[in-house]
């Protein structure tokens, strides 16, 4: 159990150091391949109604799931019996690349950066690769609340969340964890194609996400009381915004980052050229700014030092108890 802890914080470091450098293949990738595969096979010998693609949602989480956790497993098992230094590392290097709190903040400062030059279009460009609604018509202000609001929420499903599964289960839990959040973002749609086929993947992301959204936001208002931004405005805004959204997690932390920078968030968006009336999140006070980007990402950053220490913390005390 001391060893996942070591794990755990070498791996935290070397993802702030180093984040997701683009010529080393990482395992999400890997995962989300398996997914598309998988979605193909399915989508061929399944009956093609509700009852079938529910069947196949089902089945898909079961074997992605499967795989994507078992195979860290059986790697770290044969490691850690042949050298156990050398599993410490090999569970490091998963650590490592469970966490996303670097490349979060590496892909939307690229949106910052263009914004800053004046580059419209670059900054739409960079922001498409970070959100899932349609981009080429959003103005400056639509760019930059994107972006704010998708580091807001992956402040929890890349940093805190993944660190919650590792502090509990190491690697192993944690790869269960990123398989199903990796296929939610891929199926887990709400129109005609995913409806039903999406809906388990969709479903469990939302159970495993429960808890840890509800932590981030709370570590989330303590980091921006460290930061001197507007904590007790968070605290208001969370308290008042954070249903305001489908999902049941992904308003938390963009509650509490609406309310700690003064801006609102959210509002109708296009996702593949249908206008989705949503929520807003946050008040008016003053217009969003392109420096924005960068305090929400100030956050992302001290949410996740917050969540290491305490995670460490109660691991640290349950060993100290059980020992």
């Amino acid at each position: 159990m001391q060893y996942s802890l070591i794990a755990l914080g070498i791996g935290f470091l070397l993802d702030l150091i180093f984040g997701d450098p683009y010529w080393l293949w990482h395992p999400i990738r890997g995962i989300g391949n398996l997914i598309s595969v998988m979605e193909k096979l399915l989508r061929k010998i399944i009956p093609h109604t509700k009852q079938g693609e529910l069947i196949a949602g089902v089945v898909l989480v079961c074997v992605v799931v499967l795989i994507s956790a078992g195979i860290p497993a059986a790697l770290l098992l044969l490691v850690f019996h042949w050298n156990v230094y050398a599993g410490i590392l090999l569970e490091s290097i998963m650590c490592y690349q469970l966490l996303a709190t670097k490349s979060l903040k590496v892909e939307s400062m690229k949106v910052h950066d263009a914004l800053k030059a004046g580059d419209l279009e670059g900054g739409r460009k960079a922001v498409s690769m970070i959100v899932g609604r349609d981009t080429q018509k959003l103005s400056q202000e639509g760019i930059v609340k994107a972006a704010v609001e998708t580091v807001a929420e992956n402040t929890s499903d890349g940093s805190i969340a993944p660190i919650i599964f590792m502090a509990i289960g190491g690697p192993i839990l944690g790869f269960f964890y990123k398989a199903v959040n990796t296929m939610d973002s891929m199926v887990g749609y709400k129109n005609d194609k995913y409806l039903y086929f999406g809906k388990a993947a969709a479903k469990l992301d939302d159970v495993l996400n429960y808890f840890p959204a509800r932590l981030s936001a709370y570590l989330m208002i303590g980091a921006a009381a460290i930061r001197g931004f507007q904590a007790k405005k968070a605290w208001k805004i969370y308290r008042r915004d954070r249903f305001n959204h489908a999902s049941p997690n992904s308003a938390h932390t963009e509650a509490v980052t609406a309310g700690a920078l003064e801006i609102q968030l959210a509002g109708d968006a296009y996702y593949f050229g249908t206008l989705y009336p949503k929520k807003t999140i946050g008040d008016n006070i003053r217009p969003v700014e392109v420096a924005d980007i960068k305090k929400a990402n100030e956050l992302l950053y001290f949410t996740a030092i917050l969540g290491l220490l305490l995670c460490g913390a109660i691991k640290l005390l349950i060993i100290f108890l059980i020992q």
